[in-house]
């Protein structure tokens, strides 16, 4: 009686452990299989791969590798140390997160179970990556500033210093805002709290975006400033030479225009992608449609697969250094550094 009583307190405890072997211990007949399991969970299916999902991981891997190529090159060559060069490299770091975050939602999504602490994960990544990207795209218009007021001083010590401070700066308010879903700011208790963007919190998603737009405007004025600087520049210039050769005039408009019409094209990116999901997440709820979220979401995301192309690529220097990696005996490999540098 006692043995029977302790195998049926261990049944009890352990209920799994008489159906895994397949008979009942006070019959004394023989293990039975198969035994059929009615208790046991559902196993969770994996939903059929879609397009979107192609693209997601897709675009996840076009970016990280971009941005990485990027990272290398700045960090792989000792000329490269300016204030620009960690700004842009600070930029490819967060652009590269942010195709790693794609990366692990299509993973999560179609081809293991999703669970709380996935969605928290790629959420908080996400989010820190976006705005470090956005802060580091302010510190690039700020040096952009910097470069063209104090061009003297541009370069120096001191100004890498100052540099390396915004960006521990950047970096820590980004890892921190990006803490703040696993930190239990989020709405997978409280699905009435959420925002457009679950798990996020409304309150949270708010607060985010506002910060994204008060960025976004900074960022407007710090170019207003670039180019009433160069305005002031050029008329200098245009004011000490008394007498300008023939073919000055056409030249100077040349690179003007080109100059505006670049700093338009990157206004214009910028803004194209940052001010719909800022806006959005400040207007939109739960309720919302998920198209219009991913219909402004997807810009955000795709200033990652721009950023490399617009600040880093179009560079003089960093391209100089790809195209001596790659063609080493065609291209020859300078030392000497533009300040301020075209980006």
């Amino acid at each position: 009686m006692a043995e029977g009583v302790e195998v049926g307190i261990a049944g009890q405890q352990f209920p799994w452990f008489s159906v895994y072997l397949g008979w009942d211990e006070s019959s004394g007949a023989e293990p039975l299989f198969p035994v059929d399991q009615p208790d046991s969970p559902p196993q969770y299916e994996v939903p059929p791969l879609t397009v979107w999902g192609v693209a997601l991981c897709v675009s996840g891997t076009l970016i990280a590798a971009e941005n990485a190529i990027v990272i290398t090159t700045i960090l792989a060559t000792p000329s490269l140390r300016a204030p620009v060069f960690l700004l842009l490299a600070s930029l490819g770091l967060a652009d590269l997160l942010a195709g790693v975050a794609l990366i692990l939602h299509f993973l999560f999504l179609f081809c293991v179970e999703p669970n709380d602490w996935s969605e928290l994960l790629t959420s908080g990544l996400l989010v820190t990556s976006l705005t470090a990207s956005l802060c580091s795209l302010m510190g690039v218009a700020l040096d952009r500033y910097l470069s063209l007021s104090h061009a003297l001083t541009y370069g120096s010590g001191q100004s890498r210093r100052r540099a390396a401070i915004l960006l521990l700066l950047v970096w820590l308010g980004a890892v921190l805002i990006g803490a703040g879903p696993a930190m239990g700011w989020h709405c997978l208790e409280e699905p009435n709290s959420c925002s457009v963007a679950r798990p996020l919190t409304r309150t949270y998603l708010s607060l985010l975006c506002g910060g994204f737009l008060v960025v976004v405007v900074v960022t407007l004025q710090l170019y207003a400033g670039i180019c009433r600087v160069a305005r002031r520049h050029a008329h200098a210039i245009a004011t000490q030479r008394h007498f300008l050769p023939s073919n000055q005039p056409y030249a100077s408009k040349h690179s003007s225009g080109r100059g505006f019409s670049r700093l338009i094209l990157v206004l214009s990116v910028f803004v194209g992608c940052w001010m719909p999901f800022s806006l959005w997440g400040l207007l939109g709820d739960a309720s919302s449609p998920p198209l219009y979220t991913y219909a402004t979401l997807v810009p955000a995301a795709g200033s990652s697969l721009l950023n490399p192309i617009l600040y880093s690529l179009r560079n003089k220097d960093i391209r100089k250094v790809l195209l001596h990696a790659c063609c080493p005996h065609r291209y020859s490999h300078s030392s000497h550094i533009h300040y301020p540098v075209d980006v």
